[in-house]
C-alpha cells in the first residue's frame, strides 16, 4: 500500500496491521522505520511506544481517513490517543517534511504507481 494526499504521493510504503497482535506489536523489535514506509493500524484510538527504539511522527485519523491530530517526534515510552478511527506511524520529522496538518484527507492505495506512470494501451 502507498499513502497520497489530495494531490501527491506521500509515502510509498504502508503495512496494514488488522489483526490483534500485529496492532499490539506495532513497530517494535524494530531499529528504524525509514521516510518512506509506514504502518497503518486499523482500527485504533491511542497508541504506545513502550519498548521502541526511536521516535515517530503519529497521524489519528477518522474514519473517512481525515487526519484529526498529528504528533511529531513521539519519543520511546509515551502514550497517546484521539478521537479517531485508526492511526499512521510515520518516520519522525515525516509530519513536517511532508507538511501535513488536521484536516488533510489522505487516500491508500493498494500500490503505488511512479510519478511517469502510463497505462499501456489496451
Amino acid at each position: 500500500m502507498s499513502l497520497r494526499g489530495e494531490d501527491r504521493p506521500l509515502v510509498g510504503r504502508i503495512q496494514r496491521a488488522r489483526r490483534w497482535r500485529e496492532r499490539l506489536v506495532g513497530l517494535l523489535g524494530r531499529r528504524q522505520l525509514h521516510d518512506d514506509e509506514g504502518l497503518w493500524i486499523l482500527p485504533c484510538n491511542s497508541i504506545h511506544t513502550c519498548g521502541m527504539r526511536f521516535d515517530i511522527d503519529v497521524l489519528f485519523l477518522d474514519h473517512n481517513l481525515r487526519v484529526v491530530r498529528t504528533m511529531r517526534d513521539v519519543r520511546p515510552w509515551r502514550f497517546a490517543a484521539a478521537r479517531a478511527r485508526s492511526v499512521i506511524e510515520l518516520a519522525a520529522g515525516s509530519v513536517d517534511r511532508l507538511a501535513l496538518q488536521s484536516g488533510d484527507r489522505l487516500h491508500l492505495a493498494a500500490r503505488p504507481q511512479p510519478e511517469n506512470y502510463q497505462e499501456s494501451p489496451a
